[in-house]
């Protein structure tokens, strides 16, 4: 990423829209400084609405432009243009001053693993440019992409920083699908994200599956991912639950926005003070 920083005027950074700050890289400030930035709230549609405002105003305050997005249906992906050219502004009228004219703004997209990076190229361009995944890592390469006479997108390898500072930004990134389920617990994955919902979205849970509050704290997590289990019929032989099945269950609902429209990370929260 540093060492393509000098071929671009503007960096394209997209977040999932309901962990903003743990799907941010945090080298990216820093990196970034001297360049126009755009950050793109994507799978906006499973995002609390309210939320989604909430998190444009936080980095609009920063002087980082926002947009919320879904790269699936294309919902905002027509606005990116109009708001590159704004972002891009001063570097498109030095330009013009120096007689230089329809010279591409030259962007880099970053994004980490399955934050929809290649979903969303190929969606901006109206076209297949890139390999798409529902896993983490299906770019492999960098490659430059010429959209249209105002712009050139460099994708770039989705990449997840080697140590977490905080669990908590682990633990929204296994929520989302970021890191590889295989080397996952997904029951344990279950039970936070259980517990998570319970302190943001109290009654939802209950709501979807059809099953009571139960007891607060991680032992009560247990026994009401154990009531999921029997209300969705998730047995191994016999009467005994299957677990692992109700989790990945529960953790899918979660991913694919079926228990409702969900943002795990607020603004005022302390993960996003820099």
């Amino acid at each position: 990423m540093q060492e393509n920083l000098k071929l671009i005027d503007l960096i394209i950074e997209l977040v999932d829209a309901r962990i903003p700050m743990a799907s941010r890289n945090p080298d990216i400030d820093e990196l970034g400084k001297g360049k126009s930035r755009i950050v793109l709230l994507n799978k906006s549609d499973l995002a609390d609405m309210a939320w989604n405002k909430a998190w444009m105003q936080h980095f609009e305050d920063k002087g980082i432009f926002a947009l919320e997005v879904n790269s699936k249906s294309g919902s905002g992906i027509k606005s990116i243009n109009a708001l590159v050219q704004k972002a891009c502004a001063e570097k498109i009228e030095r330009d013009r001053k120096r007689g230089i004219l329809n010279r591409p703004v030259r962007a880099m997209v970053v994004g980490i693993p399955n934050v929809g990076k290649s979903t969303f190229i190929n969606s901006f361009a109206g076209k297949a440019c890139t390999k798409t995944g529902n896993k983490p890592g299906v770019t492999k390469g960098k490659q430059w992409i010429r959209l249209n006479k105002n712009l050139e997108l460099l994708d770039t390898p989705g990449i997840l920083w080697p140590k977490f500072e905080d669990n908590l930004v682990g633990m929204h990134l296994a929520f989302i699908g970021s890191m590889n389920d295989e080397i996952i617990i997904m029951e344990e994955l279950a039970c936070d994200l259980l517990e998570s919902l319970e302190n943001l979205y109290p009654g939802a849970v209950e709501a979807r599956y059809g099953i009571s509050g139960g007891e607060p704290g991680s032992a009560g997590m247990a026994g009401k991912l154990e009531e999921i289990a029997r209300s969705r019929r998730c047995f191994l032989k016999g009467e005994a639950l299957d677990l692992k099945k109700a989790a990945d269950l529960l953790v899918d609902d979660f991913r694919c926005g079926r228990l409702g429209r969900m943002t795990l990370e607020r603004p005022e929260s302390p993960q996003t003070i820099n």
